[in-house]
């Protein structure tokens, strides 16, 4: 990310520094596993960075600590094989995983896939300064960064392989039945669903083509799947493919995401209780990094729209049919009294949070086998509705198939993020 656009929205940020989220968990839902409480960082705002200085020193504090270094030692002197947890064995590495559900005979059922899964293994928040941060620069700052880039190395260490059984997405009515794939109830009680698209946008590798001609597709599309919903703001997109050989770099200044070449391969959401709320008042108010319709609403507008029902919507459209590195999704009833871990991705002017979360044998996870360019995969990052009656979220993950064969290509698809308010 440009370092030079973080700077530009750090004035824009403090004008709504007044914005705290108060933390806003689902009826039943333990508390989360996170700094301060679960209080956004907002609230240690100075000069307009929105508490991200803050977050930088807690970072270097749990760092100071050691737990996390002491856990990444832990796993790393382990003999070899599993690795027993309180939640079921445990794998460093993937292929020992594979070999653990060969060995135990694991079977999924029809269209369904025994697979391993990455989680995160040790219940501590986690931080990530992002690149673009100006610390990464400042070399009366070096020490400082010495310190993070070894802590997250020492965050990604923290991870540990389960085995689990991904069901059909397209056969969620043979285990519930009368409920389809393709319906709002369904992402009102999984947080996952499916769709049927067939896009008029010819080359996903241009960022204004896919901007001016898919995005409205998927805003057209939201509203008509949801038919309660009053508006649907497409505001920005990745393209994942592995095996590209143009130009990957990225354009934040002209709304170009570039081309990733990692699939996340890392059990987690990309919004929680409080960034929920506060990217979408981010979008409205302030146009924050937004790269669909400008919006400038005002903070009296912004409060009234949000004051009603409002979700977050990720959808995945593949550019061929997919097979390998699928994305798989997971649904929400069986992680709903389970805490999620805060991972908090610190900017100049912002701190986002995301969440992890470790294994749990109960977790119902989907997959699209060979999904087609026609297939449209929804999963729900956000919900406002807390009083337990909705999903609210699903957490997903990119995974290798071992059943694919050995020249299988390699995932191409473009995903798009989304508000729609009701």
């Amino acid at each position: 990310m440009n370092h030079s656009k973080d700077i530009t929205h750090s004035a824009a940020m403090a004008a709504s520094s007044g914005y705290v989220p108060s933390l806003q968990r689902t009826k039943g839902q333990p508390p989360p596993i996170a700094a301060n409480g679960g209080l956004s960082y907002m609230s240690f705002e100075r000069d307009g960075d929105a508490g991200s200085a803050a977050a930088i020193e807690a970072a270097l504090e749990q760092i100071d600590e050691g737990k996390v270094q002491a856990f990444a030692a832990k796993l790393d002197n382990a003999p070899p094989g599993p690795i027993e947890t309180e939640w079921g064995p445990g794998f460093r590495d993937y292929d020992e995983c594979v070999e653990f559900i060969r060995e135990n005979n694991m079977e999924a059922p029809e269209g369904g896939v025994v697979l391993p899964l990455r989680y995160t293994a040790l219940e501590l928040p986690s931080y990530v300064v992002v690149s673009s941060h100006a610390l990464w620069q400042d070399p009366a700052r070096q020490a400082e960064a010495e310190l993070l880039r070894q802590g997250e190395t020492d965050l990604s260490q923290r991870c540990l392989y389960f085995p689990h059984v991904l069901r059909d997405a397209r056969r969620i009515e043979d285990d519930h039945p009368g409920l389809s794939p393709e319906s709002p109830e369904c992402m009102d009680k999984f947080g996952v669903a499916l769709a049927h698209h067939e896009s008029r946008c010819e080359n996903f590798y241009d960022s204004q083509e896919v901007e001016r001609v898919f995005y409205p597709e998927m805003e057209k599309l939201l509203l008509e799947f949801f038919p309660d919903a009053t508006d649907a703001l497409v505001y920005n997109h990745d393209v994942f493919d592995k095996d590209y050989q143009g130009d990957r770099s990225e354009d934040q200044d002209n709304k170009n995401p570039g081309v990733n070449s990692n699939y996340v391969n890392l059990v987690h959401n990309d919004l929680n209780d409080n960034s929920g709320r506060v990217r979408c008042r981010e979008l409205l108010i302030q146009n924050l990094r937004n790269f669909g319709r400008t919006l400038h609403y005002t903070a009296d507008e912004a409060d009234a729209k949000m004051s009603r029902r409002f979700l977050s919507i990720n959808l995945a459209k593949p550019m061929e049919t997919v097979e390998q590195y699928p994305f798989v999704l997971c649904a929400w009833p069986s992680f709903a009294e389970q805490p999620y871990i805060n991972n908090y991705r610190i900017y100049d002017d912002r701190v986002g949070e995301t969440t992890r979360y470790t294994y749990r044998p109960e977790h119902e996870w989907y997959w699209i086998p060979q999904q087609t360019p026609t297939e449209v995969s929804l999963l729900k990052c956000y919900d406002s509705i807390t009083d337990g009656s909705v999903s609210r979220w699903s957490f997903h993950s990119a995974c290798t198939d071992p059943t694919a064969p050995a020249d299988a290509r390699c995932r191409r698809n473009v995903v798009v993020r989304s508000f729609v308010f009701f």
